[in-house]
């Protein structure tokens, strides 16, 4: 009987909540991973180690900028909802929302490939972006 006088309308507002929820799980493990990413290559970036040459420490700069990208539109759906609090439409809250985080993935993804490239040149102790020519001889 209860379900009877919430109506159609109300079980459809707690089916876009309960995505909306999972929207902002989704947001905070998103975030979490790339700040730990953004840890590690602020330790690569504090002591880089000494078969860096120019090229690399500038992947490693594009690298902790495209990070900081994803970071931030990770972040935004828990701002969004904080500003836009007494929702109007919550259907667009929610479009935009998952907007931010597949808009972070792009530069997540690009952070990763850089990351790991710069990892395997540490480990194996190659240049993974082949010589600079400005390295002194």
């Amino acid at each position: 009987m209860e379900e009877d006088e919430r109506g159609p309308d109300k079980s459809n507002k707690d089916k876009l909540s309960e995505d909306y929820d999972s929207v902002l799980h989704e947001s905070s493990l998103m975030t979490t991973v790339a700040g730990i990413l953004f840890g590690f290559l602020l330790e690569i970036s504090v002591n880089p180690p000494q078969t860096f040459d120019l090229i690399d420490k500038l992947v490693l700069t594009i690298a902790l900028f495209s990070v900081v990208v994803s970071t931030l539109l990770f972040s935004m759906p828990v701002i969004y909802h904080r500003i836009q609090y007494p929702y109007s439409r919550f259907d667009k809250i929610q479009s935009r929302s998952h907007r931010f985080i597949v808009f972070g993935i792009v530069p997540f993804f690009f952070t990763m490939y850089l990351s790991l490239t710069l990892a395997i040149q540490v480990f194996l102790g190659l240049s993974s972006f082949g010589g600079c020519p400005f390295r002194n001889a």
